[in-house]
């Protein structure tokens, strides 16, 4: 991966990194979560620990599908660094400033082009 001289290519190694380990680790818990609901009654509504173990999956499962957008976005955000489009926003063009792309890498929008409302 390309350098852009503002060190992107390490933050986006870096975040990847730990957002795969995110990814990782809810996929874990939910399957364990998934398995430990797989042993106990079907009727969460009167077992006293159904409905905790369905709250905590289904609050899991958003989580890793979180995180996993997360992953699929910082992949992307290293695509168009490699091809150099990093950094243009994807509606008008123009260069999205370097301490927007600092705080939010996977960033594809410039702050004018995120607030503009669809029509305008």
């Amino acid at each position: 991966m390309p350098d852009d001289g503002h060190g992107h290519a390490e933050l986006l190694a870096t975040q990847l990194a730990d957002a795969e380990a995110q990814r990782d680790g809810l996929a874990q818990s939910v399957a364990a979560l998934r398995a430990a609901r797989g042993s106990t009654f079907d009727d969460d509504e009167h077992d006293p620990e159904g409905s905790t173990l369905s709250l905590e999956q289904a609050r899991e499962s958003a989580l890793l599908a979180s995180a996993e957008r997360r992953v699929a976005e910082l992949v992307a955000a290293q695509r168009r660094l490699a091809d150099g489009t990093f950094g243009v926003c994807e509606v008008c063009g123009r260069t999205i400033p370097a301490g927007r792309t600092a705080a939010r890498p996977e960033a594809t929008r410039c702050v004018p082009c995120i607030g503009a409302r669809p029509g305008r």
